[in-house]
C-alpha cells in the first residue's frame, strides 16, 4: 500500500494541511504528518526526504508559507514527486509562498497547487499513485463522478429557483 508524507514548515500550517490529510483518508491512503523547517531544521528536511522512498512513501506534500522553500529543499533530496501547498500568510496573501514554490531551478521540480489548496495536493498525489494502483484509480473516478452529480443537483436547484 502506498503512503504520502506530508511535511509542514510550522504547526501554524496545520489547519490547511488537515484538509489534505482528510482527503487522503477519504481515498484510503495512509499518510504521516511532520513539522520540519527548511530554514531552522535543514538537516532534518534532508534526512526525511532522503529516506522517504525507502520508508515506503510514494509522494511528498510540502506546505509552507512566506519564503516557502520547504518543497524545494525536500525535492533536492529525493526523486519522489513533491507537491507544494503555498500557505496564505499575512504578507502578499500567499503570493510570496506561491512564487517561492513555482520558481524552482531546472532539475528540482515542485508541482504546486493553489494557495491553501490542500485538497488538490492530496488529489494530485493520489492521481500519481493511481498510475500503478487500479483500486485507487477507481476511487478517484468515483470521486469525480460524485462531484459532477453535485454540480448537476446545484444546476437543477438554481433552475427551480429561477422558474418560480
Amino acid at each position: 500500500m502506498s503512503k504520502v508524507l506530508i511535511v509542514m514548515g510550522s504547526q501554524s500550517d496545520f489547519d490547511v494541511v488537515k484538509k489534505a490529510a482528510d482527503m487522503l483518508s477519504k481515498l484510503s491512503i495512509d499518510y504521516t504528518i511532520r513539522v520540519i523547517s527548511a530554514h531552522r531544521t535543514p538537516a532534518a528536511a534532508a534526512e526525511v526526504a532522503s529516506n522517504a522512498q525507502k520508508d515506503g512513501y510514494s509522494a511528498i506534500i510540502a506546505a509552507a508559507g512566506k519564503a516557502a522553500h520547504l518543497g524545494g529543499v525536500l525535492a533536492a533530496y529525493t526523486v519522489l514527486p513533491v507537491i507544494g501547498i503555498p500557505i496564505k500568510s499575512s504578507f502578499m496573501d500567499g503570493m510570496d509562498s506561491l512564487l517561492s514554490m513555482v520558481q524552482m531551478p531546472k532539475g528540482i521540480p515542485v508541482a504546486t497547487v493553489a494557495v491553501d489548496g490542500a485538497e488538490n495536493a492530496a488529489i494530485l498525489a493520489a492521481q500519481m499513485i493511481a498510475l500503478s494502483d487500479e483500486g485507487l484509480r477507481v476511487k478517484l473516478e468515483e470521486y469525480k463522478e460524485s462531484m459532477a452529480r453535485d454540480v448537476e443537483k446545484q444546476d437543477k436547484a438554481v433552475n427551480e429557483l429561477i422558474s418560480k
